[in-house]
Order: structure tokens, then sequence, then C-alpha cells
């Protein structure tokens, strides 16, 4: 005889914290993409190797990304949209996920002078990575309530960089053999094992649907029916103008920070490798307690806190980045040290204050977002979260690419990021934190 009593409780609660594990594991897996691609070995080996050291390479950089992020935006609403509405995000999640890893490990076959090939598959596995992210992220608010928002987007981003540190433990024998080629596979295994557990244990809420028309049409007509409608989401449009501006500085510094280091500072590949440990230990502590920051006290402060830190970073790599600055001149004098070798220095500690608060805006905005977006539309607005979040992509890479071929030097192009968060912050000054439309 079946028993009918209610479900334990603390049954359901073991299953939450399992499907939350699964869902950060793949935050877990796809920075092995981000860190060895993105922002450090593909990022200086395409600069050093494949352009041959010529300042032209940022700028071809810039049009790799922008292109990249430009179809990202474009494409994601019209998917979220179709998503939602046959409740299908582990397929689309499926589809570029895999396109990331295959063009990932393609990647292996990029050799000097090979700019088009190396920007091509780098722009796929770079749509797959992005676009990804939309369908991802419009589980979170179908893996927990709404009051650990913060605390979870926070255990994502915290898991994503200890995915970082393991890539780079994994991958540091082959960077030592000088075999950079060869991590670019290895990235991609890594992404493909940690990536298997979502597909297998966190359930779709699929659904039958009559249709007459197209999946195309059917999401190009939501999306517009969005827009139409976007009037009614107020709060949420200022949120998203702000989010476009802020976290364009946050993805201008991840697509260039390898190479400013390794151009403009001169760091060895050993150096870098320090440089991106302190970035990956401190952005894993930065979006926990900003994810314990943004439950206990809110969202927007906890958003205002990041992006005033961002502000001061940004001005602090700009200051010691010019050793014969009267500043620098004054302060090595003061330490009794090189003012070349101070320069160096500091930027370790540009790189900590980075990371405390790299992956903290960013899981603390995915929060928000979760927070001020109507239930039955997550992936469709998700979609233009990533829309917004991609198209200033578009903008900030290729000012700073452009900036620094103009100038002849990166030093100038930090200041375009600093804008980018100063705008960002007055707008989001504009938004509630709370829940205001449904």
């Amino acid at each position: 005889m079946k028993n009918h009593s209610p479900k334990n409780p603390s049954k359901i609660k073991d299953n939450e914290k399992f499907r939350v594990f699964v869902w950060g594991l793949f935050d877990f897996a796809n920075t092995s993409y981000s860190i060895i691609v993105v922002t450090f070995l593909y990022a200086v080996f395409f600069k050093q190797t494949v352009v041959e050291g010529k300042p032209i390479g940022d700028f071809y950089w810039s049009i790799g990304t922008s292109i990249s992020m430009f179809i990202t935006a474009i494409i994601s609403p019209v998917l979220g949209a179709i998503a939602d509405y046959s409740a299908g995000k582990k397929r689309f999640l499926l589809f570029f996920t895999l396109a990331c890893i295959i063009s990932t490990s393609l990647l292996y076959f990029v050799n000097r002078g090979d700019i088009f090939l190396g920007l091509l598959l780098f722009v796929i596995a770079n749509v797959g990575f992005e676009a990804g992210l939309v369908f991802y992220d419009a589980f979170l608010p179908e893996i927990t309530a709404p009051k650990n928002f913060g605390r979870v987007s926070g255990y994502g981003f915290a898991m994503g960089y200890l995915g970082s540190l393991t890539t780079l433990a994994i991958v540091y024998p082959f960077i030592k053999a000088q075999m950079i080629k060869e991590t670019f596979p290895v990235s991609a295994v890594v992404f493909l094992v940690f990536a298997i557990p979502i597909f297998v244990f966190i359930k779709d809420s699929r659904k039958k649907v009559e249709r007459d028309q197209s999946f195309l049409k059917i999401g190009v007509s939501r999306v517009f029916n969005t827009i139409t409608h976007l009037k009614s989401y107020k709060n949420l449009s200022l949120f998203l103008l702000a989010f476009f501006f802020y976290i364009e500085g946050v993805n201008t510094v991840i697509y260039f920070s390898g190479n400013y280091a390794s151009t403009t500072l001169n760091f060895s590949m050993e150096e870098l490798i320090v440089f991106f440990l302190i970035v990956q230990t401190t952005a894993i502590l930065g979006s926990l307690v900003f994810g314990v920051l943004a439950d206990s006290f809110g969202q927007k402060k906890s958003l205002v806190l990041s992006i005033l830190i961002w502000i001061f970073t940004i001005l602090l790599a700009f200051v010691t980045s010019n050793p014969n600055s009267s500043i620098m001149i004054k302060v090595s004098g003061l330490l009794n040290t090189d003012a070349y070798q101070l320069s160096r220095h500091s930027f370790y500690l540009v790189g900590l204050l980075a990371g405390s608060v790299m992956g903290a805006t960013q899981s603390t905005s995915r929060s928000l977002m979760s927070k001020l977006t109507p239930f039955e539309r997550k992936t469709e607005f998700f979609g233009f979260y990533s829309l917004f979040g991609k198209s200033s992509a578009i903008l900030g890479p290729l000012v700073f690419g452009y900036v620094s071929f103009v100038s002849g030097e990166q030093r100038l192009a930090i200041l375009t990021i600093g804008i980018f968060f100063v705008i960002g912050l007055g707008v989001l000054s504009f938004v509630k934190d709370a829940v205001t439309e449904q």
C-alpha cells in the first residue's frame, strides 16, 4: 500500500541543494573556455603569434569580439522567446555548448598568420558561449526561491572562478612546456566533462504546443510584443539601460586584461599566470560575499558598491601604468624602489580589486534581473538581458581597440572603460531595488 503522506521538507531542501550544485557545475565548466580563450592564453596567442605582435592585433581582436557579441545580441531575445513558448531551454543550451566546445578544440589548428581562421573559430566559439548563457541564466528562477537569488547567483559565479583555477592548474604543465596550442582542446574537454550533469539532472519543463506558424515567427512576434509593452516594465527597462553601460566596462576588462598586461607591462607567461590566479581567487570570494550582501541589503546597493570599486580600480590602473608620471616617481621614491617595477607590481593590486568585483557585479546583476523579471517570460527577458549585455560588449572593446591602435598605447584606452562605469552608475540610481512590476 502506497504512503500518501506529505513529502519530507528536508528532502525537498536537499533536492534544491543538489539542483543548485548541478547548475553551478555548468559555471565551473564554461569558465574553462573564458579563462583560456577569452581572457588569457588564446587572447595573448592571437596578439603575439597569429598577428605577430603588431599593434593592429588589438583592433582585430576587438572586431572578432564585437562580431560575436552582435550575433548573440540579435539572436538571444528571439531564441529566448521560442524557448519560453516551447519550454526548450536545455535543447538550445546543448546546441550552443557543443558549438563552443567544438570550435574551441579546433583553435589548435590556428597558426601564425591565420588571422581569418583564428577570428572565425573564435567568433563561433564565443557565440556558443555567450548565447548558451541566456538559457543557463534562465534556469535560476526555477532552481531556488527569490529570497536566495543573490546567494545562488553568487555561488554560480564562485563555482565558475573555481573552474578557472582548476583549468589553469590542468594546463600549467602545457604552458611550462611552451605547448600553448594544446591548451585549447584541453579546455574544451574540461568544458564538456563538467557540463554533462546539467543536461542529465536538471529537468526542463517541456510542454507540447500547437502552432500554425514556425518557431522563428513565434519568437519574433513575442519579442516585438514585449518591445511594444516595454513601457509597462519601466523599472526593468531602466535597469537594462544601466546594465548596458556598466557591463560594457566589465566585458572590456575581461577581453583585454591579458593583452594589456603582456603588451603594456611586458608580463611574462609566468607573471600572467600569477596575475590571473590573483584575479580568480579574489573573484571567488567577491562573488560569495556580494551574493550574501545582495540578499541581505539589496541588489541595487550591492551593485552600486561594486561599480564604485570598479571606477577606483580603473583610475588606479591608469595612474600606475605610467612609471614616468610624477605620482609614480614620488611614490617610488617614498618606497625606495624603481618606478618601473612599482608600476608592474601595482597591476597585481589592480587585479586583486578587479577580481573582487568582476564576478560580484555579474552575479548581482543576474540576481536583480531574476527579481525584476516576470516568471512566465523569464527566458525571453533574459534574452533581452543578453541583448543589452552583448550589444554593449560590441562598443566597449571596439573603442578600446581603436583608441589603443590610433594612440599606439593601451594606457589611454583604459580611461574609456571608466566612462562606461560612470554612466551606468548614474542610470542605476533611478532603478528601484524591489519587485514593482508583474
